[in-house]
């Protein structure tokens, strides 16, 4: 109970107060001190170390911002095709990264193409109000004047067109005045919210996609050893259709808020209807990827260990067939840590520069023709260590629990449920957890949740993966605050989105943009844990792996 108040208040770091289990079990006879330090390094620490080499390695060589302009490029810069395309490629980098370095990576490339569209709206606005065309000659000084402007906002990138702003309307312009027109404004934060979404549902997809995910396969692996259920290829099976359905609804939502019923129009091919300055936003990105030059060396390393990787992990045990640990004389020895961390292993002694090149690799700062891909250095800098101790400390809450025989006491006392059905308990696990998440982070209140929703599952005879699995989801749809999730302060901190706009949208006083994205998520996973996910984890009826533990703990 110490541990939970004191992640859900936050009075201290997260990663501190994940430390409780490790000093009070001990003092209060529950656990022996050896016992407890062996909760805090498990499985999925290890695949999460593997998987923390790769996205250092992709980061590093600039994978990611080539695969966002990439995928940018092919959506066009019509504003609801341009919000569309920066969802999919954030959903496609969240994942195999964390939500936080995704929209980390993507948003100064958003930033960008948003800036474009301002400084050229407002060149447009300033072409209209002049009587005659400045002279060309000029335009290198007018442009050194406004980069300053721009500069304040985004030190990365510049502003290549000429705009003159009178001295006495800087400061305005710089605050609400800076958009040229309020479509802009609704643009920049239909863009700005959308990257925030989307890295939300790509972390949906994969184990590895957010820390919640991982918290969830061990701490149900740990509490069910015997169910065989739970892997990279069954979490992909079921996650990925919801994801494709919520990015698709999320943007009409989106769009419908913010950009209007127009569909037509996004959807439109043709070049003709190009405004100019969907005209300069497409010459920008275009820009941007001309910067990265041909495919490098170490980009091609990067990107074949990343398919290595999935392809080891749906053939490890893919069920409908053997896997490749079926070559392997003793079972159960290899997991998906097992090729995260060999593959992140090898990213330490394969060198950056190709074999018999003289040349360096273009973002190498070291000369030593036998630099490694990685370094500890880069590894170190994306590790997320609080994350690491937090889920150890959730192990070390979950162990004592069980141990103390609270999680069967808990199950004991939600007894009145039983009358409901299996349905009713997931909706209303779904709906408590997405409300908490919204004012405390996404793994504790989830590590705060599992035991008591594994013991009541245990108690009303309900297949487990019936209230884990949709719980396990909906805690991410910390979505209508910045408190939310680290990807919601990263958005604000770009200054063109307010809290008023992730609660209400403007323009719809009733309507709530964030709480309309909630409550997509929360029916899309209770409509897919209620259809495919049925006949895929068996949901129909009381496991016996859930059996011997409902045993064992009421014992």
């Amino acid at each position: 109970m110490v541990t939970a108040v004191y992640w859900v208040s936050e009075a201290v770091p997260l990663g501190a107060a994940a430390l409780v289990p490790a000093f009070l079990y001990p003092l209060f006879g529950v656990l022996k001190s050896s016992e407890v330090a062996a909760e805090y390094c498990k499985d999925t620490t290890l695949l999460l170390m593997g998987v923390i080499c790769l996205a250092a390695s992709i980061e590093k060589w600039n994978l990611h911002k080539r695969i966002a302009l990439r995928m940018v490029m092919i959506a066009g810069a019509k504003p609801g095709m341009l919000v569309l395309g920066f969802m999919c490629c954030t959903v496609f980098l969240s994942m195999w990264l964390s939500n936080t370095s995704t929209t980390a990576m993507v948003m100064p490339i958003a930033e960008a193409v948003l800036q474009q569209l301002i400084c050229t709206g407002l060149a447009d606005s300033h072409d209209d109000s002049e009587t005659g065309d400045a002279p060309e000659e000029d335009s290198e000084e007018n442009l050194d004047k406004n980069q300053l402007e721009l500069l304040y906002q985004n030190e990365q990138y510049v502003c290549r067109v000429a705009i003159e702003i009178p001295n006495v309307k800087r400061v305005r312009a710089r605050r609400d005045s800076q958009y040229p027109t309020k479509r802009d404004h609704m643009i920049c934060k239909c863009l700005s919210l959308s990257i925030t979404y989307a890295a939300t549902i790509g972390g949906l997809i994969t184990i590895t996609g957010t820390s919640t995910n991982l918290i969830f396969a061990e701490q149900f692996n740990t509490r069910y050893p015997e169910a065989k259920v739970i892997n990279f290829g069954t979490w992909f099976i079921f996650s990925f259709p919801i994801a494709i359905i919520m990015l698709v609804l999320t943007w009409l939502w989106l769009h419908f808020l913010f950009l209007g019923c127009n569909f037509r129009e996004t959807c439109s091919l043709s070049k003709k209807r190009k405004t100019r300055r969907e005209m300069m936003s497409e010459q920008r990105i275009q820009e941007e990827y001309a910067k990265l030059g041909p495919i490098s060396y170490p980009e091609v390393v990067t990107g074949i260990f990343f398919i290595l990787m999935t392809l080891l992990w749906f053939t490890r045990e893919p069920g409908f067939v053997p896997g490749w640990t079926s070559l392997f004389e003793r079972k159960g020895y290899r997991t998906d840590a097992t090729v995260s961390v060999l593959l992140g292993f090898l990213l330490f002694l394969i060198p950056a520069r190709r074999p018999f090149s003289s040349s360096s690799p273009k973002d190498s700062s070291d000369s030593d023709p036998l630099a490694p891909m990685i370094t500890w250095k880069d590894f170190q800098r994306l590790m997320p260590w609080e994350i690491v101790i937090l889920v150890g400390g959730g192990y070390a809450l979950a162990a004592g629990c069980k141990v103390s025989g609270l999680s069967v006491w808990i199950g004991r006392q939600l007894e009145p449920m039983s009358g409901l059905p299996p349905w009713a308990v997931t909706l209303l696990a779904c709906l408590l957890v997405s409300a908490v998440t919204e004012f405390a982070s996404n793994p504790a209140t989830l590590t705060v949740f599992l035991p008591i929703l594994s013991a009541l599952s245990e108690t009303l005879l309900i297949n487990p993966l019936h209230t884990l699995i949709p719980s396990t989801m909906c805690v991410s749809f910390g979505v209508m605050l910045p408190v939310g999730n680290p990807p919601n302060a990263i958005v604000f901190s770009y200054g063109h989105v307010k809290i008023s706009d992730m609660v209400a949208s403007i323009g719809f006083r009733i309507v709530k943009a964030g709480f309309g994205v909630n409550l997509i998520g929360v029916a899309v996973v209770m409509l897919a844990i209620t259809t495919w996910g049925v006949p895929l984890f068996n949901l129909t009826e009381f496991p016996a792996w859930a059996v011997a533990r409902n045993v064992t703990g009421g014992l």
